[in-house]
This record gives C-alpha cells, sequence and structure tokens, in this order.
C-alpha cells in the first residue's frame, strides 16, 4: 500500500504584516524566520558577516531585502513574500510597505492574506497608519488580527506602555467593526515573545507571536463554496476539422465536473460540459478551485471574456447595473461624479460612473463628512453604475468576485469591496436621454411631413456581425439600390474598429463605450431628419445594441445580422448568411424596410 505524502497534507496559510513605517515589521518576519529555522543554512551568518564587513550593524530586517530598491532606500517599497512553517501549518508572510506612498502595494499585498499581524511602535505610539492600516483590514474583511506592541524594550519592558496602547487601539478597532485575537507585547529586534515568552515580561500571560499565528483559524476550503471560473478567454478552432470552442479561465471558487449544467452571466446562456481541458495533460473529470482550465460544452454559446461561468445548482452571483461598494481611493485626481471611469472585477472590464457618494470618511481621524467627491487615501461608501450589467458576489462571500479595481487614465486609481447589489436600476443614460428630448428645440417640420415629402420614414439600419462576413458590402449596396428609388439615405462608413484604430486606444474598453455614444447620439440627430441612416458595427453586443437603440430613440432601429447569430430573438430584426449575395440581401431587408417602416398606408418605399 502506497504511503500519502503527508508533507502535502499540511495546511497553508497567507499572512501579511502591516504597521507604520519603522514599526519594525521587516525586523519581526525576520526574527521569525531566524527563531523558527526557516532560512537556508548558512545565510542568518553570511548576513551577520557581510555587515561585519561593512562595519554595519546587524538588523534582522536585512533578511528580507531581497529587492534592490529597499537596500539602497532603507525602505520596503513593495510586497516581499517570505516562507516559513511551525508544527501546525506552513505559512507564506507578505511584508508590506508602511509608507503612506505605497498603500496601494500595502492593499494588493493584503488582499491575498487571510490573516494579518500589525505592528505598533511601543516607544512612539500609535501613528496615523496604523489607524489607517486597522481600517483596510477590516475594509477587506481581515479576521484574523494580532496586534504586535514591538520594541518593548525601548519602553523598559512597561507593562502600562504596553496596556495604553492596547485599550486605545481597542477602541479604534471596535469603531471600525473589527476586534483583534490578541495583542503581544513584542520586542522584535531582542526576540522577546516571538516564538516563546520572554523572562522581560513575566507581567505578560498571553501566547507568543508564533502561538498568534497558530491559533488563527482558517476559512472554509475555496472548493466547498460555490463553483465560479471568470471566462479569460474563448479560443476557437477551424484547422484539421477541429471545431472545439473552448472556455477557458482560472477557477476561483467551488469544484465542477464533466456533465454538469453551466450558466453564463451576466448573459444567463447556459450549456452543459461536454469535457475538461487541459494542455499537455490527460483527461480530467474534475477540476477544482486554483486550477486554470477550459471547458468544452455540449451546445455552443456566444459569451465574451469577462463572464463568470457557475454552476446552475450553486448559488448564483448577483447581476445588476448599480452596486453599492466601499471605495479606497488613491488617484491623483478625485474621484467624482459623472465622470467614466472603468471598472475591473476578475475578468470583467466595463466602462462605470460614480452615481452617489453616500459617505467619505478620513481613515485616520474616522470622521465622516459629506463631500462632492472623493481625494486620494480616502474611504467612501459609493454607488456605483456599470454601463452594462455586470456579475459579482458580496466581497464577504467570494472575496475573488467581490472585490474591484477603478482605473483612470490608464492607471489603477481605487480598489475597492462590493456589499451588495442596488434595486434601483434608474440608469444615467435614460436621464440622459430624458434631459435631451426636454432640451430637444424641435423644428415646425414634423417628422409626419418630412415622411410624406421623403416618402419613407426614417430609420437606422445597422448591419451587426463578425470582421469579414461582408456586412459592409450588403450597407453600401442598400444604400446604392434606396439612392436608385429616391429615397433620402446614407452610408456612415465610419465602423467601430476604424474608430478604435484612430483613437488613442490604450484603453479599448472606454473607447469603445465612447464610439457606440457618439453614434447613437449622430444617428438620432440624421434620423430626426428624416434620413435612412445605414452603417455596419464589427462585434457589438446585445447591451451596446440597446445602447444605441436607445440613444436613437423614438425614432426606429433596425438590426440585419450577418453570419453566426449571437443575439436573443428579440435582439435581431433580420438575418443574412456570411457573404450573402448583395442583391439578395439588399432585397430581404428593402422588403424588411417595406414591413417595418412604411407603416401608414399613404407612406410608401
Amino acid at each position: 500500500m502506497k504511503t500519502p505524502n503527508l508533507e502535502n497534507l499540511r495546511e497553508q496559510m497567507n499572512i501579511v504584516i502591516v504597521g507604520h513605517v519603522d514599526h519594525g515589521k521587516s525586523t519581526l518576519v525576520g526574527r521569525l524566520l531566524a527563531d523558527t529555522g526557516s532560512l537556508p543554512q548558512g545565510k542568518l551568518e553570511e548576513v551577520k558577516a557581510r555587515c561585519a564587513r561593512n562595519a554595519k550593524p546587524f538588523e534582522y530586517a536585512f533578511l528580507l531585502d531581497a529587492l534592490k530598491d529597499e537596500q539602497s532606500q532603507g525602505i520596503t517599497i513593495d510586497t516581499a513574500r517570505s516562507f516559513f512553517k511551525s508544527k501546525k501549518r506552513d505559512y507564506i508572510i507578505i511584508d508590506a510597505p508602511g509608507h503612506i506612498e505605497f498603500l496601494k502595494n500595502m492593499i494588493t499585498g493584503a488582499a491575498r492574506a487571510q490573516a494579518a499581524l500589525l505592528v505598533i511602535d511601543a516607544d512612539e505610539g500609535i501613528k496615523e497608519n496604523s489607524k489607517r492600516h486597522g481600517y483596510m483590514m477590516s475594509f477587506l474583511g481581515i479576521k484574523n488580527l494580532t496586534v504586535c506592541v514591538n520594541k518593548m524594550d525601548l519602553a523598559g519592558y512597561d507593562q502600562k506602555v504596553f496596556e495604553k496602547i492596547k485599550t486605545d487601539y481597542s477602541k479604534f478597532l471596535k469603531e471600525v467593526n473589527l476586534e483583534a485575537v490578541s495583542f503581544i507585547p513584542i520586542a522584535a529586534r531582542e526576540g522577546d515573545n516571538i516564538v516563546s515568552l520572554s523572562k522581560n515580561m513575566p507581567w505578560y500571560q498571553g501566547v507568543c507571536a508564533l502561538e498568534a499565528l497558530d491559533a488563527f483559524k482558517k476559512a472554509l476550503p475555496k472548493d466547498e463554496q460555490p463553483f465560479r471560473m471568470p471566462v479569460q478567454d474563448v479560443y476557437k478552432f477551424t484547422a484539421q476539422d477541429d471545431d472545439r470552442r473552448i472556455f477557458a479561465g482560472r477557477i476561483e471558487s467551488g469544484t465542477i465536473e464533466s456533465g454538469a449544467e453551466v450558466i453564463f452571466l451576466p448573459s444567463l446562456k447556459k450549456s452543459r460540459i461536454k469535457s475538461i481541458e487541459s494542455f499537455n495533460t490527460s483527461q480530467k473529470e474534475k477540476v477544482f478551485a486554483g486550477q486554470s482550465a477550459g471547458f468544452c460544452l455540449e451546445t455552443q454559446v456566444y459569451i465574451r471574456p469577462g463572464e463568470i461561468m457557475c454552476k446552475v445548482s450553486d448559488k448564483l452571483p448577483d447581476v445588476s447595473l448599480k452596486i453599492k461598494a466601499n471605495v479606497f481611493w488613491m488617484g491623483k485626481q478625485p474621484f467624482v461624479e459623472g465622470k467614466t471611469y472603468k471598472l475591473k472585477i476578475a475578468t470583467q472590464h466595463v466602462p462605470v460612473v460614480l452615481s452617489e457618494i453616500v459617505s467619505v470618511m478620513n481613515a485616520s481621524e474616522l470622521s465622516f463628512a459629506a463631500k462632492p467627491h472623493v481625494d486620494r487615501h480616502e474611504v467612501a461608501e459609493c454607488i456605483l453604475e456599470t454601463m452594462k450589467p455586470v456579475a459579482f458576489d458580496k466581497a464577504l462571500d467570494i472575496p475573488e468576485t467581490g472585490r474591484f479595481v477603478i482605473v483612470d487614465n490608464y492607471e489603477i486609481s481605487g480598489g475597492g469591496v462590493i456589499l451588495s447589489a442596488v434595486a434601483d436600476q434608474a440608469t444615467s443614460l435614460n436621464e440622459h436621454i430624458r434631459k435631451r428630448e426636454f432640451d430637444w428645440e424641435r423644428s415646425h417640420i414634423t417628422p409626419e411631413k418630412r415622411a410624406h415629402k421623403y416618402e419613407h420614414k426614417s430609420a437606422l439600419i445597422v448591419l451587426a456581425g463578425q470582421i469579414d462576413t461582408g456586412k459592409q458590402r450588403i450597407a453600401k449596396a442598400l444604400e446604392e439600390e434606396l439612392f436608385r428609388l429616391g429615397k433620402f439615405t446614407y452610408f456612415l462608413g465610419i465602423s467601430n474598429r476604424l474608430a478604435l484604430a484612430s483613437a488613442d486606444v490604450k484603453d479599448k474598453t472606454l473607447s469603445r463605450f465612447e464610439h457606440i455614444q457618439q453614434l447613437g447620439e449622430l444617428a438620432h440627430i440624421l434620423t430626426d431628419t428624416g434620413l435612412i441612416l445605414i452603417t455596419s458595427i464589427t462585434d457589438i453586443d446585445e447591451y451596446e445594441l440597446n445602447m444605441l437603440k436607445s440613444l436613437n430613440h423614438p425614432n426606429k432601429t433596425l438590426v440585419v445580422n450577418v453570419g453566426e447569430n449571437n443575439f436573443s430573438d428579440q435582439g435581431v430584426d433580420l438575418l443574412l448568411t456570411e457573404n450573402e449575395d448583395p442583391k439578395i440581401a439588399v432585397k430581404k431587408i428593402t422588403d424588411l424596410l417595406i414591413r417595418a417602416v412604411v407603416l401608414d398606408p399613404e407612406y410608401y418605399i
């Protein structure tokens, strides 16, 4: 009988070390590594010898300073990872920077942690960053928190100093809905209360730092949570009779097996897993959280990367246009209402606007203010509105699909956690259209008079489909035929591909949104003149199409899909095959126009 490898069965935990600069985070980590025998053989002696050669006093923090910038500047500028083992489990320590300028790096590191050690200098006391970092732990939902009051040797190992910091900081944590599992007086440099209790503080009867780590409780295994796989890409094979379409991504939670019924959100498209694909490995029947995998489905569905694949039998994520969230802003420019940003949740990228600021909090003073914007390093409870529906979980349920970042001007400027979906689905687009129609100075020439003059009503005709399906050739042929018939028509040849190519397209998500918005406004003006406007758009999805229809309202929009149909039955007025004969295609569209545009007997086309 084969003996199982017990080493591989050991529990693992990610821990982040946070605290104000120079309060001793790196020294604490270095001491943990040294005192638990986790350093490579000879490493400690090597660093001590190097310090001696340079006439430099040895510091345990030097053990972590692997980054060149850290060594040159003497500060931690990025999260550095270290590994050590206790008798109970394996640990990955994320040493997060304490400078406020590197707060983004601290949050990035802390977001991957299941527990935290927060370090406060006994001599300096509680600093602004001590509070800010405490709030961040609450913000990120980290419940396993131990506060290490460091440099007790500099405070004469005085119990009163420790108790005062414990009392004051406990009060602060309570205000941010967080409670530390323990407070420990330590002297990291001297090794007091790190892996064993110190004789220098006989008044302390609690646990040492290593015991506190082992006492942290692990969250439920990811495998036991609902299945979530944000789709990273869709691979379509065509060569050598291989017609597979593989939906690939990293499984963030749950398990799934061949034959399981799946649903993609937010599109709500369903299918069943035919096979589980992976590169250069044997066929799998089941995959788990933490693995990357590809899936072939029994019935093909069209979705874009960014959707979340879920198991139909599991509790599903929320789908909404509006999100209530806590946002931490780090951008150079304030976070303002009405401006369009980019929201990234897992693999979803969508335009987003700050719809409402519920409250803004100063994280160091815990004071609330009513402000029209969120400044750098402030935390705010906000309502965000996306330009198309997004799928998400509450951050406390599944953090991987409940946390997000906000991009402003190509830089990550904010991060946040989702609190809930917002039931009110009134959108800024509808409000914009309402105001536009209200402010519109109408001509005395009514649409009916124009229709009588031109002998047809106006319409926007959108030819949709993938690239190289012949839709633009059909659009031009349609314009020529309508013009030959004496109709008031125009082919708008600025496709979205051309618009994106000519724009500053470092951010294609926002450029595409702006293009659809501009096209909709232009179409509304031109169809208001009585024109039959014809255009073609590559790879437009249902949400973008609805946005175009809304902007062109109350004028009519007709959708002709060329090639593979990726829309629902309600989204398309006419289906054409790929590279269909333009003459036949034009006849079909003209028939559609007669049915759809010339509704009244006195008008004809």
